[in-house]
């Protein structure tokens, strides 16, 4: 794993075999969580919801790799919208964009009306938090502000949060910068409307595309590894692929590290 240089008031400590930069306690104030897949696991939500859909709909699919080809176009869809190719869409347009070109792939596109298209769409509005993410983020919270920072889009992420009951100070959706994580903007606008300097957040994410959107914005950062969020087939994002201040195993870890 590469670490970023440490200031001299920082510390430095392993944990599980990473070393790891200790943060003091008032040089951050904030922690922003990225969403899909740092803490909530979207491909068994997804996967699931696809598989009961396509079964009342009468149809056969994959639903993991359905999942899994579903996310391939998450990131291709939203650097369109980046590099200015096309005008700010919010993601659950881009979502829907991308399941009707999947859909009509498996020349299944008959088969899913509006309301199952639509529903399908929603399914990324319910997904289910990793085992020790509401805890985690409890510790975290009594002594920090903690924030959902995503790509998803107001609703999405209001209604996300609210069935997952996850509890998050705010929600700072990319809908709010109209451009995407890895843009720089996103995080600043972040920072901003909390009113803080960029060094006092730390950004929390599990892939190394978003810590180095985070660090190149000015934000602390926290890469957290999620070995199984892309499934048994695929190899997730490691600590190694990118530089950050630390690097845990879960939020657990991260609550411990941070003295919560």
């Amino acid at each position: 794993m590469s670490i970023s240089p440490v200031p001299s008031c920082f510390s430095t400590a392993t944990i599980r075999g990473f070393a790891i930069t200790q943060l003091p306690n008032e040089e951050v104030t904030v922690l922003a969580f990225d969403i899909f897949g740092t803490t909530v696991d979207w491909r068994t939500g997804v996967a699931d919801q696809v598989a009961d859909i396509a079964a009342q709909r009468g149809v056969a699919l994959d639903a993991g790799a359905f999942a899994d080809a579903w996310r391939d176009r998450y990131l291709p869809s939203m650097e369109r919208v980046r590099h200015g190719e096309r005008d700010w869409v919010y993601l659950d347009t881009l979502h829907r964009e991308s399941l009707d070109q999947l859909l009509d792939l498996h020349g299944v596109a008959d088969a899913f009306d509006e309301p199952a298209r639509l529903r399908l769409v929603r399914a990324w509005h319910r997904l289910p938090a990793w085992d020790d993410a509401i805890d985690g983020l409890s510790r975290l919270r009594a002594r920090y502000v903690i924030a959902a920072l995503s790509n998803g889009g107001f609703a999405l992420l209001t209604n996300l949060i609210k069935t997952a009951h996850l509890p998050f100070d705010c929600i700072l959706s990319a809908e709010l910068a109209h451009t995407y994580k890895p843009d720089p903007q996103v995080y600043r606008v972040a920072a901003s409307l909390l009113d803080v300097a960029p060094e006092r957040m730390m950004m929390v994410a599990a892939h190394a595309w978003d810590i180095e959107g985070a660090r190149s914005a000015g934000l602390r950062t926290a890469f957290l590894e999620r070995p199984t969020e892309k499934g048994p087939e695929r190899v997730a994002d490691v600590a190694s692929d990118a530089t950050s201040d630390i690097a845990i195993h879960g939020f657990s870890e991260l609550a411990d590290t941070l003295g919560c």
